[in-house]
This record gives structure tokens, sequence and C-alpha cells, in this order.
């Protein structure tokens, strides 16, 4: 009997003990959530903004595109993508003048604290992503010929 007794008042002394012990943790777990989503995010902003510029940059290659078609094709990939407010340059701006072979350049950037699904950042305040693609521009379809 007085073995067991013994061990009812030991658990009685470790009453509340999980309790503290998730306080003290608590914090540190929530932080890591936070964080998973934080960078999650970004991550995913990063590949939406890769593929926008990919799809940019091809359609800059073609004879008949101009600056302003590519920046909105872009623009327009990223808002459909619900990542608004990207600033999208194309370069040269006047794509008449590069010659074939002559390298296109599509880049998209976009303040990480526009995209961001929290209410403000732990981590990755302030930063800036981008994404740049270069391409070749394309000959003209008169100059081809079969192998």
């Amino acid at each position: 009997m007085i073995h067991r007794f013994g061990a009812r008042s030991h658990r009685k002394d470790r009453r509340g003990t999980a309790a503290v012990e998730f306080a003290v943790m608590a914090p540190f777990l929530i932080l890591l959530v936070f964080g998973m989503l934080e960078v999650g995010r970004a991550l995913m902003v990063q590949h939406l903004l890769t593929n926008a510029v990919r799809d940019g940059a091809r359609s800059a290659t073609l004879e008949s595109a101009t600056a302003g078609e590519v920046e909105a094709q872009v623009a327009s990939y990223l808002a459909a993508s619900s990542v608004p407010g990207a600033t999208v340059t194309v370069d040269p701006m006047d794509l008449t003048t590069a010659a074939p072979g002559d390298p296109v350049t599509v880049t998209a950037s976009v303040p990480f604290d526009t995209v961001n699904w929290l209410p403000s950042s732990f981590f990755l305040e302030g930063a800036t992503l981008d994404a740049t693609m270069v391409m070749r521009r394309e000959t003209s379809t008169s100059t081809y010929t079969e192998p």
C-alpha cells in the first residue's frame, strides 16, 4: 500500500508539467510554422516569376513581337497567378532593332511584401524576388532552308 501511495503522490507532483512544457515550446513551433509559410510562398512566387519571364522571352524572340506586348503578357501571366505589382522590363526596348541571333532579355521583379500571405514578413521583410531570362532572337522564316 505504501508503494502505491508514493506513486500517486509522484503523479500529483507532475500535474501541469505538460502544459508548462507546451507553453515554453509553443512560440518556437509557431515561429517554425510561419517561417515555413513565408519561405514556401517565396519559393512559389519565384517559380511563377521564372515561368512568366520564360514565356515572355519566348514570345520576344519572334519577329512580330513588341516590347509592350511582351511586358503585358508577363504581367498578365503573373496577375492570373496572384502575383500583382510586378515590374517587367524587356531589353532591348525596341525589338524591331534586334537582329536575328541577338539576345533578348526579359526581367520581372516583385517586392516580397506585396505577395506575402502573412500580415507581415518575419524573415524576408524588404526582399525583392526577381527572375531573368535571355533568349536569342529568331531568324526570319524566309531565310530558313531545309538541311
